[in-house]
């Protein structure tokens, strides 16, 4: 048998690295952060415990990748939805929403990720944190950004700041009064994106 190609080496390996991250969702959002073991993610990935420790330097690391990739997805999805447009401002509400959004489908798995960004070991650098940099990145400049360097981290930090703000315990904002204050940061029409079904909040310009 001959050994297989450097490119099926890498996708099998790609594989491998998903199915860690997928099966870390699952179970976060199963059990909690704490009570997940990397044993566990690597039973339900159907992988080798040695491949957790071969692909991410930790737990938190694994966290953070995960969901970065969810995080990726979705705003990925939440861009090109039908009617695709490439009109800026419209991709920019569509991208607030589908962050937003994750605070309703993902809660547990959205407040572990901020726990651990708040934590000594701070922000973690990966591939799939790189690839939800580069839809922000673009859907400033689409949006009119002449100054992607600075416009992109305040994009970040808003989001982050607005997420934190839905998911804390014992006083979280509401998600549409959150996307009222983006839309007006940002000066978006209520309209554009998704809104939700209860309408423009009160006492909001």
């Amino acid at each position: 048998m001959s050994p297989r190609s450097a490119s099926v080496n890498e996708e099998l390996r790609r594989r491998s690295r998903e199915r860690l991250l997928q099966a870390t969702v699952e179970l976060v959002a199963e059990r909690g952060y704490e009570a997940t073991t990397l044993g566990d993610i690597a039973d339900r990935a159907g992988s080798a415990r040695g491949l957790v420790s071969y692909y991410f330097p930790g737990k938190r690391q694994l966290l953070q990748s995960a969901v970065h990739r969810v995080m990726h997805l979705t705003l990925e999805a939440g861009l090109e939805q039908e009617p695709r447009t490439d009109d800026g401002r419209e991709r920019l509400a569509r991208a607030i929403d589908a962050i937003l959004g994750l605070t309703k489908v993902h809660p547990i798995l959205m407040r572990a990720h901020m726990a651990g960004i708040l934590q000594a070991e701070g922000f973690v650098q990966c591939p799939e944190q790189q690839r939800l940099s580069w839809l922000l990145r673009d859907t400033m400049e689409r949006y009119g950004s002449t100054d992607v360097d600075a416009d992109y981290p305040m994009l970040r930090a808003l989001l982050m700041g607005a997420v934190f703000a839905a998911l804390l315990p014992g006083a979280p904002m509401e998600v549409p009064r959150l996307r009222a204050e983006l839309f007006q940061r940002f000066g978006l029409d209520w309209e554009l994106g998704n809104p939700p079904p209860q309408g423009k909040p009160l006492a909001v310009p």
